[in-house]
């Protein structure tokens, strides 16, 4: 099975062949799930003793199992957080695997790493942490924000002499629920300053100020959000990291969605104060256009991180040679085997320029402002609150949860768009409302127009 047969290069041409076909192709099928079952009546037994053969195998996949999946990149695709990733990207992904490098050594890795750090350096001048500041490419958000915890929580234990005590996390109840998963996985127990909105530097003060000697003991980090998932919104981050710097306290900024904002001019003074995290969150693969699995995890120290992560073992020793020598990103986050994943960000950044990715962020911006206009001058529709960063919230007047849950499953049915109900906190009161999360360039007005009339 490993040898270079003409069936191989048939499944090659083939494989190619769909991938110039999806990739020029900007408005694909929708696509929608079909249960277990059906599925697997239509595809049939595909693991067995004797294989079913690349070109079986591949149509099966092509002409079955790809229509049951939706494309993230589709100009409709509005719910959760879509993503658009580059052409350019996409290509670079292919050459990414078929490449076959093991990126967390710089002793296997070097050419593949040494290009993720030009992209690393280029996420750290956009947040405007200090010199010295360096992060590494992880697999997404949670494992970025896991990552950047237990960092903290072992500079934590080492500096206040608490090596077996039980910390405490404080952030927003809306911080992204990894940052609760994320909680769970270290064994850290999590205080939530209650808000959907942006959390203050007074609202965290206040919380602070609530908890007792024992609590305050045991705190060792402050989770703020640079664009919450929900509804777009960056907490008071300058306010918050002087807090963190009085208080002594981590100050970690999930900016995981909207960090690729800080790209763009119009939006870039909301997520002022950054620049004095101890770490930050990014995820290329939502508004940096890159294909997923895509995150990154940043540092003003990245000694700190090394001395939590990096891992010992006779077989790894000879990659701490000096003979090996270079950056090694096993060292700075939680996983060992890892892809090159961000080798994708760094050839479109070096395809297409800077400029050009500023101005795909602002796009989104764009068409979500585009959105809160039309939307206010619809009667039967209301915003929530104002359009922030690429997000808009709105309700359908008069409708209950289940016409929401009816309309995005027809929607999606049909072909349409796939959007989303969420969620909405006000005055204590929890309420169903639609969210759009604008990420594709490709979306147009027409698109926007489209789905609102499916709500009359």
């Amino acid at each position: 099975m490993h040898k270079i047969d003409i069936d191989t290069v048939e499944m090659t041409l083939d494989v190619m062949k769909y991938a110039v076909s999806r990739i020029t192709n900007t408005r694909p099928p929708l696509g929608a799930p079909k249960r277990e079952e059906e599925l697997k009546e239509l595809v049939g037994e595909t693991v067995t003793a004797e294989g079913i053969g690349g070109e079986k195998a591949f149509r099966i996949f092509r002409d079955i199992l790809v229509k049951a999946t939706v494309p993230i990149d589709h100009p409709r695709h509005l719910a959760f957080v879509p993503a658009a990733p580059t052409r350019a990207a996409v290509l670079f992904d292919l050459v990414t695997s078929a490449a076959s490098i093991h990126g967390a050594y710089w002793m296997e890795g070097a050419g593949g790493i040494f290009c993720e750090n030009v992209a690393i350096k280029w996420l750290i001048s956009l947040t405007g942490m200090p010199q010295g500041a360096f992060g590494v490419f992880t697999s997404g958000g949670t494992a970025a924000n896991l990552s950047a915890m237990v960092t903290a929580r072992e500079h934590w234990r080492k500096i206040k002499g608490r090596e077996n005590q039980k910390g405490i996390i404080i952030t927003s109840s809306g911080a992204h629920s990894s940052i609760k998963a994320m909680a769970k996985v270290i064994d850290v127990d999590l205080i939530l300053v209650d808000t959907e909105d942006l959390m203050t530097s007074e609202s965290l003060m206040q919380k602070i100020k609530s908890l007792d000697q024992k609590q305050l003991e045991r705190v060792f980090a402050v989770v703020a959000t640079g664009g919450t998932t929900n509804a777009g919104i960056v907490d008071d981050l300058d306010g918050i990291a002087d807090i963190c710097s009085k208080e002594e306290l981590w100050f970690h900024v999930d900016a995981a969605y909207g960090g690729g904002a800080l790209v763009a001019d119009s939006v870039r003074h909301l997520f002022n104060g950054i620049e004095k995290a101890d770490s930050i969150t990014i995820d290329p693969h939502k508004w940096l256009f890159s294909p997923y699995d895509c995150g990154t995890v940043l540092y003003r120290d990245p000694a700190l991180a090394k001395e939590a992560h990096e891992q010992e073992g006779s077989y790894l020793e000879i990659t701490k040679d000096p003979g090996a020598h270079g950056f090694n990103p096993a060292d700075y986050q939680i996983q060992l085997t890892r892809r090159l994943r961000g080798l994708p960000l760094w050839f479109s950044l070096a395809t297409h320029g800077t400029d050009k990715y500023k101005w795909a962020v602002e796009r989104g911006i764009s068409l979500a402002q585009l959105a809160g206009k039309i939307i206010s001058q619809r009667p039967e529709l209301e915003l929530v609150r104002p359009p922030s960063l690429s997000i808009v919230l709105f309700r359908r007047i008069g409708w209950t949860e289940e016409d929401y849950k009816s309309w995005t499953y027809k929607n999606h049915r049909e072909g349409l768009a796939l959007v989303t109900p969420t969620r909405w906190k006000q005055k204590g009161q929890n309420e169903t409302v639609v969210r759009f999360c604008f990420i594709n360039p490709d979306t147009t007005e027409e698109d926007i127009t489209i789905i609102l009339d499916s709500m009359k």
